[in-house]
């Protein structure tokens, strides 16, 4: 065990490690606190469409040869969380028919953009990267901490100054509307914020994980917890205890990163719901 911590204090001397411990922290309480309104919305995989939506953003600024894919990927993904928003909206298309089309469709079509221009000569290696996470987590600049940093606190105030807002429309869209409240309006500044998220995560988790920051700590919580604030408080604890314990262990163990951190959640969620179902019996 001493090893092991003296192991773990040796990568922590690191800066590139508490870069990333940083910026995956961050990332970890974004995503909680949005996932408890898409869980409860019923729009928990708009995270898994626009995770592919950014996978092929990320194919295109590979192939141009962009040395800041970030902007592009980031531009992309919001405005295809805007039209997936009024999709979903449409009557003819429903929302998890939207998502659907939207994440089988910019999946392909960015895995065929690769093969067809990439001059990588790793293609397979890329792709397995993209979409499951990779190793750049840890080769994080100062810069881009810094980005991340200010985007999180973005987030996180836009969140708790709407929190009331996002509250009403959460619950009841349609008596949030009779009351004046704008929920088409707040329903777009939830899409617009999952993408900034989405983006931000994508080198932590990878493409094909991103849905697990966002449904794990929100269900976890429901085990527990009934009202709004208690879940969402959760959820934010449990999403960052998560995932500092799996950065932490796929740093010591050389385990892939985003992998480890979902294991974590899951094993974590197995916890939370079989204490619930304790409590649950303990009631009655």
């Amino acid at each position: 065990m001493s090893e092991l911590l003296d192991k773990l204090a040796l990568y922590l001397q690191y800066p590139f490690v508490r870069y990333a411990i940083i910026v995956g922290v961050l990332i970890a309480l974004c995503s909680s606190l949005l996932g408890v309104t898409l869980v409860l919305k019923r729009y928990s995989f708009i995270g898994d469409g626009l995770s592919h939506v950014a996978f092929g953003a990320m194919a295109i600024a590979a192939i141009a040869g962009l040395t800041n894919e970030m902007p592009l990927v980031l531009l992309i993904t919001v405005i295809s969380a805007v039209l997936l928003l009024r999709t979903g909206q449409n009557a003819k298309i429903k929302g998890d028919a939207a998502v659907a089309m939207v994440s089988v469709g910019a999946l392909a079509i960015g895995y065929l953009l690769m093969n067809l221009f990439s001059k990588s000569s790793n293609l397979s290696g890329d792709v397995c990267s993209t979409l499951f996470g990779s190793t750049s987590i840890l080769t994080l600049t100062k810069t881009e901490v810094w980005i991340c940093c200010a985007l999180s606190v973005v987030v996180v105030a836009i969140f708790l100054f709407f929190y009331h807002k996002i509250f009403s429309v959460t619950f009841d869209e349609n008596f949030a509307r009779a009351t004046g409240t704008k929920a088409g309006l707040y329903n777009l500044l939830i899409a617009i914020v999952i993408a900034v998220i989405i983006v931000l995560a994508m080198n932590l988790v990878g493409s094909l994980l991103i849905s697990a920051l966002v449904i794990f700590p929100a269900l976890a919580a429901m085990r527990l917890f009934k009202s709004f604030l208690s879940v969402t408080v959760f959820a934010a604890i449990f999403s960052v205890i998560c995932a500092l314990l799996g950065l932490l262990i796929a740093v010591v163990a050389g385990t892939p990163v985003g992998s480890t951190i979902v294991a974590v959640d899951i094993v974590a969620f197995a916890v939370c719901w079989i204490v619930g179902v304790v409590k649950g019996g303990l009631r009655k």
